[in-house]
């Protein structure tokens, strides 16, 4: 695999051809490499050229890593290192596999990124970037730049990518209809609540007759007030229903160049202080230990809403705890393992993804077309991550089986939520993302708490979200009072 094919190594002569200059891509002041449209025709004749021995990965946790470490064909973990987060491997030919992962704390892991592809060009082969991971808030402000090589350039075809949910397309398709990374998981989104305390409030915890107490917003709230009145939170804190209503919204955070807050955004402040006035949440926020907390046994919160990755990860994983077992370390259920169930709730949504990106410049081009197609057009890997995870993975065909299958999931009482998710996934629209939309949803939010706190009234709250917006993105402007 040292060697790669004639047509690879024709679209690495054009990408390394690309020289870093700085452009305005429209999400704020970023950097982008500009192509070289001088470059020769292609010689058929041309020598297979050498490529590198080491194949640098960026992204900001251990996701990926372990995904890889468990599912990549021929690929070969590093035993001697015991750090999950950073711990690279070797490929079936001999190429190291290093991950550069960076925290995305404080917008830490974009600012490495961005500082590290602006010297790509003239980075040593075994430091360049070859591979680097993006997320839907922000995946525009990579994907419209030339950062980002064309999938095909790397001999991943449309009909390799032919059973991946068509958003999962779309929200990596460049301005020239160009596909510019591919993921392996899908995310389309669902309730996740305590079996216990629907028995208790709703008399029954089947996910079926569960749907008919939260199927949309009015009756959501009703069953918000049943459960206040046996001493239960509906949700957990002011943001936990967010991405119900921004992935709902009917146009993006910027529209020519202004940035303007959409009816369904208003729709959740509203909601959420009525919420927060009426005791129907309990204050927290996402990722808090309070919040995280309100996931394990002594919670008193009846749901959370979660995407795919949100469950098998971050649910999951507050129900576990780690205690001395056999003589050694293990993890078991804290008391509500299995106690979780997942139904439709009361509007459709998509909450994340992880896409994988070659970045151009690579000098290893086939090494990064094996691991890119092997983790997400491979239909048998896709369907393993699935029952081995519980993930949710971007193969329709691989996803639809499992969906009709007996699978089940122990943390959700042997529940098939895969079959759900299956109905879920082909109602996600991604046509109102825009670059923005990362800066915006968080500072919304972050503007948004003091006011459900009581400590500014709504429009001064929406003032401030302004004024950090235009901090944040000089080239956006803000409504005319």
């Amino acid at each position: 695999m040292k060697k790669f094919k004639k047509v690879l190594a024709l679209s690495l002569a054009l990408a390394m051809g690309l020289s870093l200059v700085a452009c305005n891509n429209g999400g704020g002041d970023t950097t982008t490499p500009a192509g070289n449209s001088d470059e020769p025709a292609s010689d058929d004749s041309a020598e297979p050229v050498e490529e590198g021995s080491v194949v640098n990965i960026y992204c900001w946790n251990a996701e990926f890593a372990q995904r890889m470490q468990g599912f990549m064909p021929g690929y070969t973990p590093d035993s001697t290192d015991s750090n999950e987060a950073t711990k690279g491997g070797v490929l079936e030919d001999g190429t190291r596999v290093n991950f550069v992962v960076t925290p995305n704390d404080n917008n830490g892991y974009q600012d490495k990124l961005d500082a590290t592809l602006l010297g790509q060009a003239d980075a040593a082969a075994d430091d360049k970037i070859d591979i680097f991971l993006i997320e839907a808030d922000y995946a525009l402000k990579y994907v419209n730049t030339d950062y980002t090589m064309n999938v095909e350039d790397l001999g991943i075809t449309s009909d390799d990518m032919a059973d991946m949910y068509q958003y999962t397309k779309d929200i990596v398709t460049d301005s020239n209809g160009a596909i510019k990374a591919v993921t392996w998981q899908a995310t389309p989104g669902l309730f996740a609540y305590r079996r216990s305390i629907a028995k208790d409030v709703l008399g029954t915890d089947d996910p079926v007759e569960v749907q008919k107490s939260v199927k949309d917003w009015a009756t959501f709230n009703e069953t918000a007030a049943k459960m206040k009145e046996k001493g239960y939170f509906m949700i957990s804190g002011y943001d936990d229903a967010y991405r119900t209503f921004s992935n709902n919204v009917s146009q993006p955070w910027v529209v020519d160049g202004v940035v303007t807050v959409d009816p369904a955004i208003k729709e959740w402040v509203d909601q959420t202080k009525d919420f927060t006035d009426k005791g129907y949440n309990n204050k927290t926020s996402l990722w808090s230990d309070a919040w995280a907390a309100e996931q394990g046994p002594s919670g008193k919160t009846f749901g959370f809403f979660y995407s795919t990755w949100g469950i098998n990860f971050t649910l999951m994983g507050n129900s576990l705890e780690v205690k001395e077992a056999d003589g050694g370390k293990a993890e078991v259920g804290n008391g509500i393992y299995g106690d979780y169930a997942v139904c439709e709730g009361p509007a459709a949504y998509y909450w994340g993804g992880t896409w994988i990106c070659g970045a151009t410049g690579t000098d290893n081009p086939t090494a990064v077309h094996d691991i890119m197609y092997s983790m997400t057009c491979d239909p048998a890997v896709a369907k393993a991550i699935t029952e081995e995870t519980l993930d949710y993975t971007n193969n329709v065909p691989a996803m639809e089986e499992i969906a009709n299958s007996d699978f089940s999931s122990d943390f959700l009482g042997g529940q098939n939520h895969i079959a759900l998710f299956t109905e879920a996934a082909p109602k996600i629209d991604m046509s109102n993302t825009c670059p923005y939309d990362q800066g915006c949803n968080e500072e919304f939010q972050g503007a948004m708490k003091d006011y459900f706190e009581g400590t500014v009234d709504y429009d001064t709250a929406l003032a401030n979200f302004y004024k950090a917006i235009q901090a944040k993105y000089p080239d956006v402007q803000v409504p005319a009072e």
